[in-house]
């Protein structure tokens, strides 16, 4: 399972984008797979969801990153189960990992403000590199790239399809992809998802104890 705590960056002093950030999320999650617990408050800027499919971990932790606004933490491993309505009211050792991670990417020594928590920890090493590579090249991509990026996800069709909907030439939509990096991101999207997905507890048929709750 998979627990992502999200902290809003920069908040003191600055409007609370938690109501927007959770419409963003639910828009964007909407009718995806692997939504075990849906994106909520947990306290003050922070919200936290639990995810079941490490290719949606993957698209919500880029698009967050896309924002600029928020610190990504990514736990996996695994919670208690019955699990609640809401993840504030929930525990388990993905819940702390994800606590982990959050405070991680909030560093300034962070690239990028995403970190991962699991184990194997070098594989979690491995998907928090990735991550934080993609999170460059969604950086520095220019309106005109999104443009050309975000419309090929809506049309879900060709390049031919974007010039049309946009209204330039195939040419040009295939130059602003390029300059994009969207085949390369593309590509590596299924690779980060597959190693996301092969992080495990590190207490295989134990129980794990929430230090949160007295346990070690």
């Amino acid at each position: 399972m998979f627990v992502l705590t999200v902290d809003q960056r920069g908040s003191t002093g600055h409007p609370d984008r938690v109501p927007e950030v959770l419409a963003r999320l639910g828009e964007l999650l909407d009718g995806r797979p692997g939504v075990v617990v849906p994106f909520d408050r947990t306290v003050g800027d922070e919200v936290q969801g639990v995810l079941g499919d490490a290719g949606t971990v993957v698209e919500v932790v880029l698009d967050l990153l896309r924002d600029g606004g928020w610190s990504v933490g990514v736990g996996a491993g695994s919670v208690d189960e019955p699990l609640p309505a809401v993840s504030r009211e929930a525990s388990g050792e993905a819940f702390v990992r994800a606590r982990e991670a959050v405070e991680q990417a909030k560093s300034r020594a962070a690239t990028a403000p995403v970190a991962v928590r699991g184990e194997p920890s070098a594989r979690a090493a491995e998907v928090e590199a990735l991550l934080r590579l993609l999170a460059a090249v969604v950086e520095r991509r220019t309106a005109p790239g999104w443009e050309a990026v975000d419309t090929l996800a809506r049309v879900g069709g060709t390049q031919k399809d974007v010039a049309r909907v946009l209204g330039v030439s195939e040419q040009a939509v295939s130059q602003r992809l390029r300059v994009a990096l969207w085949p390369e991101e593309a590509a590596v999207r299924p690779v980060v998802a597959r190693l996301l997905g092969e992080l495990r507890s590190s207490r295989q048929g134990e129980p794990f104890e929430d230090p949160r709750k007295g346990g070690r």
